[in-house]
């Protein structure tokens, strides 16, 4: 983490300076990482391009005033989510995910096959399906938590943010970060308990 915060610090210097190419760089490294953070709040997936490029947009013309205070892809999500809520804002959308969205390949669904992919060659067909409904209910039951609940635990299990990035980016103590994670994995746990117990059940 201390090397990418380096590089990037490296290329804000010489994207301040006027160097396109530098912050170039910076966008081919994060734009997948956004775009999977709009996604979770979006329900149009076409939309996720056009709010990604805004955000890269917003971001260019802002970066005079970036200080360093924190970590640029800390300033990069905040500046996302405020540009997803205002598009959110402009269309009268409710920010959910729908199911096709969370089907898709590709990185963006890496989370949703995460599970999946831990799966041995020596995995029965059973267990293969068991680890799929257990994704989809992950999915679900992320999909059905509320904005601030779903954006806390996506920046925290998917990101990979620490509670006090979390509170940067969505600008709140990190007493409410500790708050919102514990409800939304209460949440999701509350979901996915009847299939575990059920499952637990089963023999293969």
């Amino acid at each position: 983490m201390a090397e990418a915060h380096d590089t990037d610090t490296l290329l804000v210097e010489r994207a301040r300076r006027g160097e396109t190419a530098a912050f170039e760089m910076l966008v081919v490294k994060y734009q997948r990482r956004i775009e999977r953070l709009i996604s979770r709040m979006v329900r149009d997936v076409d939309l996720v391009p056009d709010i990604a490029q805004e955000t890269f947009v917003r971001a260019w013309r802002a970066l005079p005033q970036f200080r360093g205070e924190s970590a640029f892809y800390t300033w990069l999500y905040r500046i996302a989510i405020n540009t997803a809520k205002k598009a959110l804002g402009d269309l009268k959308r409710d920010p959910l995910v729908p199911e096709a969205s969370l089907a898709r390949g590709g990185e963006e669904g890496e989370e949703t096959s995460r599970v999946e992919n831990e799966l041995s060659d020596g995995e029965t067909p059973e267990a293969l399906l068991a680890s799929k409904e257990i994704a989809a209910a992950v999915n679900a039951a992320i999909e059905a938590l509320s904005d601030d609940l779903r954006q806390a635990i996506t920046l925290r299990e998917i990101e990979g943010l620490s509670y006090e990035e979390i509170s940067e980016v969505m600008n709140c103590p990190i007493g409410t970060v500790r708050s919102r994670i514990f409800r939304a994995r209460e949440a999701i746990a509350s979901r996915l308990r009847p299939l575990l117990d059920t499952r637990a059940g089963e023999r293969w």
